[in-house]
Parts: C-alpha cells; structure tokens; sequence
C-alpha cells in the first residue's frame, strides 16, 4: 500500500515511483518515468517530469517545474516560483528534445524564490543561490551566489550560514560549530 500523498486536485501518471512520506499538494502533474524519494514535498502548482530523477528529502516550493534533464539530489531545497530551462536557443517552430541539456542539483543545495538556472548548470554540494539569481555557469560546493548573472559573494556552511575563513584558510560555522577549510577555493568540511 503506498505511504505517500497525493491531493485530489493533482495528476500522478503511470510508470511514476514516490517515496515513502511525500506529500503532493494541489493542482501538481507528475509525468511518466518521473521517480520521487522519500521524504519529499511539492507545494501547488508544479510541474515534474517526464523522465526526471527527485532525490530524498526535497523540498519544491510552489510555482515550479522541473523538465527533463534536471536531476535533484538528497535535501535540496528549491524555492518558490524558481525557473529551470532544458534548451540553450528555443525557438517555438523548431523541436529540439534531442538538445535537452543535464541540470544537476548536488546534495543539500539551496535555490532562492525567483532564480533562474539555465541548463547543462551544476549546482555544487551545500551552495546556496540567492533570490531573484540568474545561474549562468557552474556553481561549486559550498558557493553563496547572488545577482544577474550570479556571482559568488562568498562561502556557506552545510547549515547555510555564511563561512569567515581566517588567513589560514579555516572558519567555523557559527550554528552547528562544524569546522570548514579552504585551499584552492575549494571549500571542505574538516
């Protein structure tokens, strides 16, 4: 018996899996050959699939839809009405299915209300992309970015909070009190 939930008001296609304790809240599609973990929610109003991979414990916002060739892994969060794209040069008279470009959304990631992440985009582990954001090129583990186009403004903790590397190269964050180095901007947890 499955243990996830669906709103009345949402379509759920054939050939579609969904993890244990998500939740699909109102006026939502999920197309075929679209796989969901555990642990998910996806606030009114989107759009996932066809033929996209959801990791566990993701939370999707209102307003959103996650076309093919966009992967999610575990515990990203993506905020309200944020905007993916799949193809480089659209053009309404021209199909172009064969040109989707791969998004990738690492592990614990966080995109803010309103971004934009134009495709064949990598977003790295624990980054964290502000509001209103518009991802032109990859971003790597840990990244604070911000603006149109994004630009890095700094480094964030696996908790989100902003990181103050001393001359060593070392922070702590101020939340978890979990030690950070950085070497090559590349930023570790120690």
């Amino acid at each position: 018996m499955a243990n996830f939930f669906v709103h009345e008001s949402s379509y759920v296609d054939n050939n579609v899996t969904i993890g244990n304790k998500t939740k699909i809240w109102h006026f939502s599609h999920i197309l075929s050959n679209t796989v969901i973990g555990e642990n998910c929610s996806f606030g009114q109003n989107c759009v996932v699939g066809p033929n996209v991979k959801i990791g566990n414990g993701v939370k999707v916002q209102n307003n959103i839809s996650i076309y093919e060739g966009v992967e999610v892994e575990d515990d990203v969060f993506l905020g309200p009405s944020i905007v993916f794209t799949n193809v480089i040069n659209p053009r309404s008279f021209i199909i172009r299915k064969e040109e989707f470009k791969k998004t990738l959304l690492k592990k614990g990631c966080s995109i803010g209300a309103n971004a934009t992440i134009l495709c064949g985009i990598n977003i790295g582990k624990y980054a964290f992309v502000g509001a209103g954001a518009v991802v032109l090129k990859d971003i790597p583990d840990y990244c604070l970015v911000v603006g149109n186009p994004a630009k890095q403004i700094g480094w964030v903790s696996k908790a989100g909070n902003r990181l103050r590397f001393d001359k060593e190269g070392l922070a702590v964050c101020d939340q978890s009190k979990k030690n950070y180095k950085l070497e090559n901007d590349i930023v570790r947890e120690i």
